[in-house]
């Protein structure tokens, strides 16, 4: 039997506890490793650096993030499409998956690489980027956007792994470009004297590594019910789906990129530099620390999926209440030492900053919904792994059109810099019982089949 029919055997048929911890462990190991990728160009940045070029690189965080999007894209929708053909059995589908996926990952480079590269220090400004921190933010973003191909094709390739079920060899294969960036940080930036620029080389090289790392794990196992990772492929119908699949993901990274935009142009308004140094200190924590729930999300596609092509409606069920109990124990213990140590959580950061009572109860205030964030991230996985990939799209739209940027906009307008935290709070509360409203219609329709 092959590993990956042992796989599917598995999800469908093998204790649930099991397969949780046997799809979550290595997923989670791989996405922290993934965010500390991004994590340590931060931490490099701003203890070797200093504040403002730290706030340059925080300032472009969000443009990564859309290279992020463009690779969640291909990848989650390569994923999806994958776990649901496995559950069926399509053998038509899986057999176009790698030469798709490289269809798409091409187009999205060719097109967005230039574009990115070009207009880098207007997106800077247009996100509120003056002075030494739009230098910065410029020279880091540019080049990033010459390893965009990389980070799009390794992310992709990665998904595609879990998609499998193979989490542990997704969360080795992406140790090794963490390790590259890790030693080639400090080296560049300090010793090789490229400051910012330095930090971004060093991450575009990781990402080489991770992406050649999963070239050759495609062309080893040469697995052809996936198709040849050396071939394009142009089926409408294996694209429409993984395009339909992978596009909330794609929405939900876009509208955080519209949630910053707006976020850091009322700071620079009513705020001072070390305003937007704090917002993006505490944004980056409360993104790193996510990565666990993103590894259970990704670990839960392929069971949702698989489980949901099988009519195995009840095992699908009773998978999202365990993935989601678990995230919220992952969690609870690094959100207790946040709440009670909010400063030297920071510091990691900002290491010489002294910050304000004030200041440490906003940050309190925008960590506060953690805990309950697992139910939202299991919805974002369950509803494309359910042929529902609009439900997650809906939610990302309205969240940060409807509800968060007018949020920001009066709450901060009523209560300054604070407004920004207590309004996130606020929304993501919101979002999260929406979230369990349709996932509960969802399952109770699904009952009834």
């Amino acid at each position: 039997m092959s590993l990956k029919k042992k796989s599917k055997v598995s999800i469908l048929n093998s204790p649930l506890s099991e397969v949780m911890m046997e799809l979550s462990l290595p997923a989670i190991v791989a996405m922290v490793l993934f965010g500390l990728n991004g994590f340590l160009d931060a931490v490099f940045v701003g203890q070797l650096l200093g504040e403002i070029a730290f706030s340059g690189v925080a300032l472009a965080y969000p443009l990564n993030t859309i290279v992020i999007g463009l690779a969640s894209l291909i990848g989650t929708g390569a994923a999806n499409t994958l776990s649901i053909a496995l559950g069926q059995e399509n053998r038509a589908i899986l057999s176009g998956i790698l030469p798709n996926t490289n269809t798409m990952v091409i187009i999205a480079a060719l097109i967005f690489t230039p574009l990115a590269y070009s207009q880098t220090e207007r997106m800077v400004r247009f996100m509120g980027g003056e002075g030494a921190i739009l230098t910065d933010a410029t020279t880091y973003f540019k080049v990033v956007s010459l390893g965009m191909v990389f980070w799009i094709y390794g992310f992709a390739q990665n998904l595609i792994i879990r998609g499998e079920g193979k989490m542990k060899r997704a969360a080795i294969m992406m140790s090794y470009g963490l390790m590259v960036n890790i030693v080639l940080n400090p080296l560049f930036i300090r010793i090789l004297g490229m400051g910012v620029a330095g930090a971004a080389w060093a991450t575009n090289v990781g990402m080489l590594v991770y992406c050649l790392v999963g070239y050759r794990y495609f062309r080893k196992e040469r697995t052809p019910s996936l198709g040849d990772i050396n071939t394009i492929g142009f089926d409408r119908a294996i694209l429409k789906s993984m395009f339909s699949k992978g596009l909330p993901s794609l929405v939900v990274r876009i509208m955080n990129v519209v949630q910053y935009v707006v976020v850091f142009n009322i700071i620079a308004q009513i705020g001072e530099e070390s305003d937007i140094a704090f917002f993006a200190a505490a944004s980056r924590l409360q993104l790193f620390l996510l990565t666990p729930l993103f590894g259970l999300m990704i670990a839960f596609q392929p069971f949702a999926g698989i489980n949901y092509g099988a009519g195995n409606y009840g095992r699908l069920k009773e998978g999202f209440r365990l993935f989601s109990l678990i995230g919220t124990l992952i969690i609870v213990p690094f959100w207790l030492l946040i709440v009670l140590y909010p400063g030297e959580t920071l510091h990691i950061l900002l290491p010489n900053r002294v910050f304000s009572s004030v200041r440490l109860w906003d940050f309190r205030i925008y960590m506060f919904i953690l805990p309950f964030l697992p139910v939202f991230f299991m919805g974002l996985a369950a509803f494309p792994a359910m042929n529902r990939g609009r439900y997650a799209t809906i939610v990302g739209l309205i969240r940060q059109l409807v509800l968060y940027i007018p949020a920001v906009v009066l709450i901060s307008g009523q209560y300054g810099i604070s407004g920004i935290f207590y309004a996130a709070a606020g929304v993501d509360s919101i979002t999260i019982l929406a979230t369990m409203i349709a996932i509960g219609t969802l399952f109770h329709k699904l009952g009834r089949n």
